[in-house]
């Protein structure tokens, strides 16, 4: 393998030709479009529904708390959604934005703002749960509309000064080989001094996601236990809850490692294929943009998984869409 790799200090001339290359996956022209107009079509109904739902459910004290951050979710998935279709336009016209430079830092930002918000409401989610399971009598003589508000506030507070970074960078890169703009995919052109920066960004941000996904583990373990540790005379409610327990654990974890695991395991190596700061074969690289491409489907999915989670996380969000359909 390693007499096939073309190492970038070995001739400058290839290496700098190499360096102005973008990396691309033809497949994404085709499936990114079908794949995000299915998702836009039904993210947009199933979180306008839930929206709907968590508004009528407002007077519901003890769903206040996890109400907001529900809410707080399903705006996130929603502000991504709507950005859905100049992202179909992107690829439709072939990796080609023709649209302003303010809308593609917009509409980048706003998938970062979805994904790590998704990631932060639904870790609040779970610790929410573990929380009114270990501790009920002291989770339900708390404010937890205070706490509710003020953790989001919090949380959105540290998205948006994460995806500032987004912002205040151009978003729009020129691609002299194709003779198209770019939107967030000029990794490419950086100098050796700019590449630095990018890979530290994106480390710390796969090392705090897999911090945060093994939080979200151990709350949802933890209230496995805490339920299997009830005594015998409350065998046949246990069973219920139990059973409700589960599927909030396997909804929760199942969004985590469909739609974001996947991404945070390649993105490490992809951001190093794609700045060419490695000695990787063409093939390596090639291989890790292709997963790449198919693990940004993958987190686009969780706007459309989200609303299963609140159904699986509270038995009155369910109630209440079982007796509205029924009417």
């Amino acid at each position: 393998m390693a007499s096939v790799c073309v190492s970038s200090t070995e001739n400058s001339t290839s290496g700098n030709s190499q360096n102005d290359t973008f990396l691309d996956s033809e497949f994404r022209y085709t499936l990114f479009p079908a794949f995000y107009g299915v998702v836009f079509v039904i993210g947009l109904a199933a979180n306008t529904y839930a929206l709907f739902v968590l508004h009528h459910m407002r007077d519901s004290r003890a769903m206040n708390e996890i109400r907001i951050y529900m809410t707080n979710l399903t705006v996130a998935d929603l502000l991504f959604v709507c950005v859905l279709p100049f992202w179909i336009s992107y690829y439709t016209h072939h990796g080609d934005w023709i649209y302003s430079d303010a809308l593609c830092r917009i509409s980048g930002s706003l998938f970062f703002i979805n994904t790590y918000g998704s990631v932060l409401f639904l870790t609040i989610i779970s610790a929410n749960r573990y929380w009114a399971v270990t501790r009920p009598l002291v989770a339900a003589s708390s404010d937890c509309r205070k706490r509710g508000v003020i953790t989001s506030v919090i949380v959105w507070a540290i998205i948006l000064a994460s995806a500032s970074y987004n912002l205040v960078d151009p978003g729009i890169q020129k691609d002299q080989h194709a003779g198209v703009l770019r939107c967030f995919e000029g990794y490419h052109n950086n100098d050796h001094e700019s590449k630095l920066p990018v890979i530290v960004f994106h480390f710390i941000i796969i090392g705090l996601f897999f911090i945060v996904f093994f939080l979200v583990i151990l709350c949802n373990v933890l209230i496995a236990r805490a339920l299997l540790s009830q005594p015998i005379s409350q065998q046949r409610r246990l069973h219920v809850t139990k059973c409700r327990a589960l599927r909030m654990l396997c909804a929760v974890v199942g969004v985590f490692v469909v739609c974001f695991v996947p991404h945070h395991v390649v993105q490490g190596p992809w951001t190093l294929a794609v700045l060419k700061t490695t000695d990787w074969c063409a093939e390596t690289r090639q291989f890790l943009n292709d997963a790449h491409q198919v693990t940004l489907l993958l987190m686009g999915l969780n706007c459309i998984l989200d609303p299963v989670v609140y159904c699986f996380s509270t038995r009155k969000f369910r109630k209440y869409i079982e007796c509205h359909l029924k009417k």
